[in-house]
């Protein structure tokens, strides 16, 4: 029965932001990029006031794939890194706690453009 509750968190967080993001789709004029680039700073502000790990808690994969969890690990990296370098750990400190993911978005990327046929957009 635990891990039924654990899968439960899982698609209940990861359907919620799925749907903020439908409705920031469907109800507002944002493009993809700035939808995109707010859920990263979103993750960074709710891991800043210490609501993201209540989430993450609760929802486990289901809040740290999503884009909104990129934002917590990196504000993680960059937390341990000021620990560990000081100011200079700002500008440095997110990178080695996401490249593992920056790698794999660019290796399937460009297996996605090797595979796939290119089609103009029709306005």
């Amino acid at each position: 029965m635990d891990i039924f509750v654990k899968y439960l968190g899982v698609v209940i967080t990861g359907g919620l932001i799925c749907v903020i993001a439908q409705i920031l789709i469907d109800k507002t004029k944002l493009t993809s990029a700035r939808i995109l680039v707010l859920f990263v700073v979103s993750g960074v502000f709710l891991s800043a006031f210490g609501v993201y790990e209540k989430i993450k808690d609760f929802g486990h994969c289901g809040a740290t794939v999503p884009l909104v969890g990129f934002g917590h690990a990196l504000y993680q990296g960059v937390v341990k890194a000021i620990d560990e370098m000081g100011f200079r750990g700002i500008f440095t400190g997110g990178l080695p706690d996401v490249a593992g993911g920056i790698v794999m978005a660019v290796f399937f990327g460009v297996i996605a453009s090797l595979v796939s046929k290119p089609k103009s957009k029709k306005p």
